[in-house]
Formats: C-alpha cells, sequence, structure tokens
C-alpha cells in the first residue's frame, strides 16, 4: 500500500521469510493479479513490485485483518 517496493524491501520487513519463500510468494501473487513486477534495471535484472487494481480493491480486507489483530493478537 505504500507504492512500488523492491524484494529487499519485502525481505527486510519480513524477518525470517526465506528469500525462495518470499520469492514464491510473489510470483504468485502476480500470477494471481495482485501485484505486478517492473524491471527498472536489466543487468542484472532487478524488479520492483506494485499492487495492481485487483490488489488495491483488497485494502479494506486486509485493513480489517491487521486491525483485528492488533486488537486481538
Amino acid at each position: 500500500d505504500h507504492g512500488s517496493r523492491r524484494f529487499q524491501d519485502f525481505q527486510d520487513a519480513l524477518t525470517g521469510i526465506a528469500p525462495s519463500t518470499l520469492s514464491n510468494r510473489l510470483k504468485m501473487l502476480e500470477d494471481q493479479g495482485v501485484v505486478e513486477r517492473r524491471f527498472y534495471e536489466t543487468h542484472p535484472p532487478r524488479a520492483e513490485y506494485l499492487l495492481t487494481e485487483r490488489g488495491r480493491k483488497m485494502r479494506p480486507i486486509l485493513t480489517a485483518m491487521r486491525n483485528w489483530g492488533r486488537e486481538h493478537g
């Protein structure tokens, strides 16, 4: 929800997740049309991830889940 993010941004924010797991999850989200991957460098290939319209429509759901977790977690 904070604009484009790079792989390392996710890796830094999600402590304990293996890079291969993160990569698989991002690929799954891309395949489902939730995020879009854009390359900003070709050698070596580097990408950033952005929410698609479909992903942005999930904001209310994710906000509700985050709020519930803060209240009950």
